[in-house]
C-alpha cells in the first residue's frame, strides 16, 4: 500500500511541474529551447536562462532580456530592435545578421560573440565586453561604445560612422577597411590595432599616422 501511494504522487505531480514552464506563443522559455521564428516581441525575459536556445529569425523587438543568460544562444537574423539586453550574458552567442538597432547592450558579457553583419545602429554598448568578438561587416553607426572592451575583435569593413568610442579598448583589434567617419576616438587604447585602408574623415583623435 505504501509503494502505491508514492507512485500515485509521482504521476500526479510530474505533469504539474511541466505546466509551470513559461510559454510564449508556443515557445517554451528554457535552456536549449527550439524556437526559430518565434514571436517574443515585448516579452519580459529578464533574468531568464535561454542558454543554447535556437532563436534564429525570432522577433524580440522591445523585449526585456536584462540580466538574461544567452550563452551559446543562436540569434542569427533575429530582430532585437529596441530590446533591453543590459548586463545579459552573450558569451559565444551567434547574432550574425541580427537587428540590434537602438538596443540597450550596456555592460553585456559578449566575449567571443559572433555578430558578423549585425546592425547595431544607435545601440548603447557602453561598457560592453566584446573581447575576441567577430564583428566584420557589422554596422555601429551612431552607436555608444564608450569604455567598451573590443580587444582582439575582428571588425574588418565595420561601419562606425558617428560612433562614440571614447576610452574604448581596441588593443589588437582589426579594423581594416572599416569606416570611422565622424567617430569619437578620444582616449582609445589602440596598441597593435590594425587600421589598414580604414576611412577616418572627420574622426576625432583617430590614429591617422598609425602606420608611421
Amino acid at each position: 500500500m505504501y509503494k502505491a501511494i508514492i507512485l500515485s504522487t509521482i504521476l500526479v505531480t510530474t505533469p504539474s511541474l511541466a505546466e509551470d514552464k513559461l510559454t510564449i506563443n508556443g515557445c517554451v522559455i528554457e535552456p536549449f529551447a527550439q524556437c526559430p521564428n518565434a514571436d517574443l516581441s515585448g516579452a519580459d525575459l529578464s533574468n531568464i536562462d535561454l542558454s543554447g536556445a535556437d532563436l534564429t529569425k525570432a522577433n524580440l523587438t522591445g523585449a526585456n532580456l536584462r540580466h538574461s543568460l544567452l550563452k551559446n544562444t543562436n540569434l542569427e537574423k533575429a530582430n532585437l530592435a529596441n530590446a533591453n539586453l543590459a548586463r545579459a550574458d552573450l558569451r559565444h552567442a551567434t547574432a550574425r545578421g541580427a537587428n540590434l538597432s537602438n538596443a540597450n547592450l550596456e555592460s553585456v558579457k559578449g566575449w567571443a560573440l559572433f555578430a558578423q553583419g549585425a546592425n547595431f545602429t544607435s545601440a548603447n554598448l557602453a561598457g560592453a565586453n566584446l573581447e575576441f568578438s567577430r564583428l566584420s561587416g557589422a554596422t555601429f553607426n551612431n552607436a555608444n561604445l564608450q569604455a567598451a572592451n573590443l580587444e582582439m575583435a575582428w571588425m574588418t569593413k565595420a561601419k562606425l560612422v558617428g560612433a562614440n568610442l571614447k576610452n574604448a579598448n581596441l588593443q589588437e583589434a582589426k579594423l581594416n577597411g572599416a569606416t570611422l567617419e565622424n567617430a569619437i576616438f578620444t582616449g582609445v587604447r589602440k596598441h597593435y590595432a590594425s587600421f589598414q585602408a580604414t576611412y577616418m574623415d572627420g574622426c576625432t583623435d583617430c590614429p591617422f599616422n598609425w602606420a608611421r
